[in-house]
């Protein structure tokens, strides 16, 4: 009896372990399983584009995070297609620079790459479009370039005149696509065709949820280049991305955008680019802050005082103490906001000097300031967007690659 009694407690033991071994067998599979979704570049698939650019003359617009990963190492596109034996003629490079050191909106001049010894050609200096003698002789042009998914960002008016001339020309043109930081989200006022700018060259929203390769096929399909003409376009897509993955990009994509939270504050901030208030150039907490001289002292708590730095030879109010706010702690934005906005102009001395004429053209349209000269709120002006954006949301389903 006591055998028998031993052995059914060794059966229940043994029954009743079962199912806790099963569960620590599933829960070890989930580490492999989580390494396959590391997003992985278009860049570093080089079996999808090498087959494409060889024995072919390429151009190749490029700048300091057109770059291979490998492991804690990066090589950058260009060097590494060199050493592979693709002949690069040209490099074309958008504003910033190849290296990604000039300030925003400085004229950036043709030159040489030590590195290589190619001719660099710029777009963000006399010429904003390649000419067609830029492009003679060229078979294929390559585009890899670190977008931050915001209108006024100005890569993608670089791709778009780069795919114009292609168009014109009848040249392929293949684009690396690389993730969008501010991708898990769409919102602000779409473009009016009144104020069409470099900063903003087409009917989308401030923050238009594609990636660059997803935004020039949308470009392509809505015959957005001029007299409604088509690129010969190739997308080499990500792997194991979508618009919610969070990817806080490895290199600075400008100067003035140095970390994760200036990314995500920037579609919010930059609007105070065409105002008198500051978004922190001049200060290592670029688009994490804003301040002016002008804004109440007795009702923001915050100062900083820019001065010329990387980035910022010639900073707004050089050399003045500015008083706004500090968001360098912000949680993570997954909206515009506009009350810092609206709120700034209600503490300004000079209501009348407040905006400048380059405000119109970061929000698209006349109506915002109008709009917060009046006082609307901040939540009647995004009822105001909701229209044209739900009539957006169906032009850019047509073009997405991801979910």
């Amino acid at each position: 009896m006591k055998n028998f009694i031993l052995i059914l407690t060794f059966v229940l033991i043994s029954c009743s372990a079962k199912p806790k071994k099963e569960k620590q067998i599933e829960k070890t599979n989930l580490v492999p399983v989580k390494e396959t979704t590391k997003i992985i570049v278009a860049a570093n698939q080089t079996e999808k584009y090498l087959p494409l650019l060889k024995g072919k003359n390429i151009g190749i617009a490029a700048n300091q995070t057109s770059v291979i990963f490998k492991g804690e190492t990066n090589v950058h596109l260009v060097d590494s297609l060199v050493s592979l034996g693709i002949n690069i003629t040209k490099v074309f490079t958008p504003e910033h620079g190849f290296r990604g050191k000039a300030d925003a909106g400085e004229y950036v001049a043709d030159g040489i790459d030590a590195a290589t010894g190619l001719p660099i050609i710029s777009l963000y200096g006399k010429n904003r479009k390649p000419s067609l003698a830029h492009l003679k002789g060229i078979d294929v042009m390559l585009f890899d370039i670190q977008d931050v998914g915001v209108r006024f960002y100005t890569y993608i008016s670089t791709l778009h005149y780069i795919m114009e001339v292609c168009a014109e020309l009848k040249i392929p043109l293949i684009v690396l696509d690389r993730p969008n930081p501010n991708g898990h989200y769409i919102d602000g006022p779409v473009l009016q065709e009144e104020a069409k700018s470099f900063v903003g060259l087409h009917p989308v929203p401030t923050v238009y949820g594609m990636t660059i390769g997803e935004y020039g096929k949308m470009i392509n399909g809505e015959k957005w280049l001029k007299n409604g003409i088509q690129c010969h376009l190739t997308v080499i897509p990500l792997t194991n991305y979508t618009h919610n993955s969070e990817y806080n990009l490895p290199i600075l994509p400008s100067p003035n955008l140095p970390n994760a939270q200036s990314i995500n504050l920037y579609p919010s901030l930059c609007f105070y680019e065409g105002t008198n208030v500051s978004a922190g150039r001049g200060t290592e907490m670029q688009f994490q802050i804003f301040g002016s001289p002008f804004l109440a002292k007795d009702y923001y708590d915050f100062s900083f005082t820019p001065q010329p730095n990387f980035g910022a030879k010639h900073p707004k109010h050089n050399g003045e103490i500015c008083f706004g706010k500090d968001l360098r702690r912000n949680k993570k934005l997954s909206g515009i906001n506009l009350e810092w906005l609206i709120e700034s102009y209600a503490h300004t001395k000079y209501k009348e000097k407040f905006f400048n004429k380059f405000f119109v053209k970061l929000a698209g349209t006349k109506e915002l300031q109008k709009q917060i000269e009046e006082g609307v709120s901040f939540e009647k002006i995004k009822l105001s967007w909701q229209k044209d954006l739900i009539a957006f949301q169906k032009i850019r389903k047509k073009y997405t690659l991801y979910e």
